[in-house]
């Protein structure tokens, strides 16, 4: 079997003793970001699966975007990523 050469680590161990691989990141041709997709882009540049340069380039997200929901997580967990708890969380 071929693995494709990459930088950087395969896998990660999150917290709570799940493993995240790069296979578990969303579709580069993503348009539609459920909070699903956003938390593991979120955690796989926390924990260091990939940098965050390559998750800007590679989903087209801008840096402000990426950070509001590094920050919502941080404050709030990952239901904050949910478009239906958007205004709730952004009063707060």
């Amino acid at each position: 079997m071929y693995l494709k050469k990459v930088d950087g680590p395969r896998a990660v161990t999150l917290p709570d003793g799940k493993v995240m691989t790069r296979a578990d990141l969303p579709d580069p041709s993503t348009k539609r970001w459920v909070a699903s997709r956003k938390i593991a882009v979120v955690r796989a540049v926390t924990f260091g699966l990939i940098p965050l340069k390559e998750a800007l380039e590679t989903y087209d997200i801008s840096e402000e975007e990426y950070q509001s929901w590094e920050t919502a997580v941080k404050k709030h967990g990952a239901s904050a990523l949910k478009t239906t708890s958007l205004q709730k969380y952004r009063q707060l």
